[in-house]
């Protein structure tokens, strides 16, 4: 379809709402920072760290791909949704040309060609979404549905596979609260609301719907559901699955309204096949949750062990005798170092290492007074020394932050990335200790030394999460290293028995191990599943299904 063309060789300005983050970073630009020299200069010193002194693009200078979409499926598609709703502008492809991870980043700082959707649409209903979808299986062209666009796995990336063209189906006119139930203490809200839209909505009527990963400022209520999200508020309101009480989904093939009582035995459970099916077998438009009266009261109190060991024990105790803490989260003895890294006092409390746990409770008084007694006996008796409230306020405070100092590491020529997995109380020292091993050593084989820092932020009576953050130098080709690293980890998973996910999905970057995950017979049911819902395989192609 022609030369490849500079962004700003007659680019026209965007005529579509744009995503709320930044095209080549996370968040808001206002809230990003840079590293302190002083840690510059640490980091240099212990794992080689130097900026290269590169700039990176401005987004008039990104080379994108040139649209591929044909003059008729550009008129079809503005015939099906208006053209005030379709775009082939390229400031309007480049903020959708894929998700945050460190691979999306450093792609958005390359000055090769990159690829993009060929043209951006923005349905209004759903009888819109089946029009498009049926004009897009007509002329062979690949749908990626959209939200926040905070992947870290690939999730959203443009691919075309055996498609003439692809477009970018964004979500973002479902955003409505379509009903509320009160007495019930349910919602139904469109799958295009951010975290916060949501929130605010609920909150003018006494409900929250409290669901706060890290992405939650940007990631929409259908990236939820389409993720399996989890939440840091997990261990009190649950994964986001666990919220869901129906769904409205938009097949190729037909529209499906899944989800009629609190409870029911009529078969399996068809909202699981779309629970984490990352837009490859339906467009969710519409999401029922559980929800809950805005909490009266909130209570915080921080916790040092002396070791990982000892705070896991104390936090599966908690668990199995059902305390009942809202948060509950463990950094072990490399992430509480750097956390605390600045600072020599932490809630008047001397900290000279250890690993730093954080509570909080909310709900009525009573129930807050309650639970955190519970909880606050069983961490003293299981080796805990409290902390006060200060630090697990400050936690609260920065909870969302962490990826923009994820930018301003690789700005400073770090190579900084996060994986996350989960298992079994038994088996958490063996699979933190596996990944751990194979991070450090893949990173080393590519030249770099390494910080490794893991922490537990979801808990089940039977085991924990476990979330990995990592930082070396960049040395070479960092798109390589961190791949070469990632494929280390997801094998040291696999061996190890965790799950290569718990809450970040699948999308391209944990594909190749869904066979050892579910089993080839598992493979073929989620094919078969694709076939009748989207026999034409339009939706999401190269994602989640081997």
């Amino acid at each position: 379809m022609g030369t490849e063309t500079r962004a700003d060789e007659g680019r026209e300005p965007a005529v579509l709402p744009l995503p709320p983050m930044k095209w080549n970073a996370w968040g808001d630009p206002a809230l990003a920072k840079p590293l302190p020299k002083d840690v510059e200069a640490l980091l240099a010193a212990a794992l080689g760290v130097a900026a290269d002194g590169t700039e990176p693009p401005a987004a008039e200078e990104v080379v994108l791909r040139p649209s591929a979409l044909t003059a008729d499926a550009l008129t079809a598609l503005t015939g099906a949704v208006g053209a005030a709703n379709v775009s082939t502008r390229d400031a309007d492809r480049l903020p959708r040309a894929g998700g945050k991870s460190t691979l999306d980043l450093l792609r958005r700082r390359s000055r090769e060609p990159q690829d993009a959707p060929d043209a951006v649409v923005l349905p209004g209903d759903e009888d819109e979404i089946s029009a498009v979808l049926a004009l897009c299986a007509e002329h062979r062209i690949a749908v990626v549905p959209f939200g926040g666009g905070t992947s870290v796995v690939g999730g959203v990336d443009p691919v075309r596979g055996a498609f003439d063209a692809v477009v970018t189906l964004d979500l973002r006119r479902f955003d409505a609260l379509h009903e509320l139930d009160e007495v019930s203490g349910e919602a139904v809200l469109g799958a295009g609301l951010t975290g916060p839209q949501a929130e605010e909505l609920l909150a003018a009527r006494g409900f929250e719907l409290g669901h706060y990963p890290q992405s939650f400022r940007y990631a929409t209520i259908g990236g939820f559901a389409a993720t399996r999200s989890s939440g840091q508020d997990s261990s009190g309101h649950g994964r986001f699955d666990d919220m869901v009480r129906g769904l409205r989904v938009v097949t190729p093939t037909g529209v499906l309204d899944l989800g009629r009582a609190p409870a029911s035995a009529a078969g399996p459970d068809l909202r699981e096949l779309f629970l984490g099916s990352e837009g490859a077998f339906g467009v969710i438009t519409r999401v029922r949750l559980r929800v809950h009266p805005v909490p009266a009261v909130r209570s915080y109190e921080a916790w040092s062990f002396p070791d990982f060991a000892t705070g896991a024990a104390a936090l599966r105790a908690v668990q199995q005798q059902g305390a009942g803490p809202t948060v509950i989260r463990l950094s072990d003895e490399a992430e509480t170092a750097v956390n605390l890294a600045m600072t020599d006092k932490i809630g008047g409390t001397q900290v000279t290492g250890g690993c730093l746990a954080v509570t909080v409770f909310e709900g009525t008084q009573e129930q807050v007074t309650s639970r955190h007694e519970r909880t606050r006996a069983v961490l003293l008796a299981a080796g805990g020394v409290s902390l006060g409230e200060e630090p697990a306020r400050a936690w609260e405070h920065g909870r969302f932050n962490a990826p923009y100092l994820r930018d301003s590491l690789l700005t400073a020529g770090a190579l900084c990335e996060t994986l996350e997995t989960a298992t079994t109380w038994s088996g958490l020292d063996t699979l933190k200790t596996a990944v751990t091993g194979a991070l450090q050593t893949a990173l080393r084989e590519g030249g770099s030394e390494s910080l490794v820092m893991c922490h537990i932020s979801h808990t089940y009576p039977t085991g924990a999460s476990l979330y990995f953050t990592v930082v070396g130098a960049q040395k070479g080709d960092p798109a390589e290293q961190w791949s070469a690293a990632k494929r280390a980890a997801g094998d040291a998973i696999m061996a190890a028995g965790g799950t290569i996910s718990h809450h970040h999905a699948v999308g391209t970057d944990h594909r190749p191990w869904m066979e050892q995950e579910i089993g080839e017979l598992g493979v073929r049911i989620l094919r078969a599943v694709k076939e009748t819902l989207d026999p034409a395989g339009i939706l999401n192609p190269g994602k989640l299904i081997p």
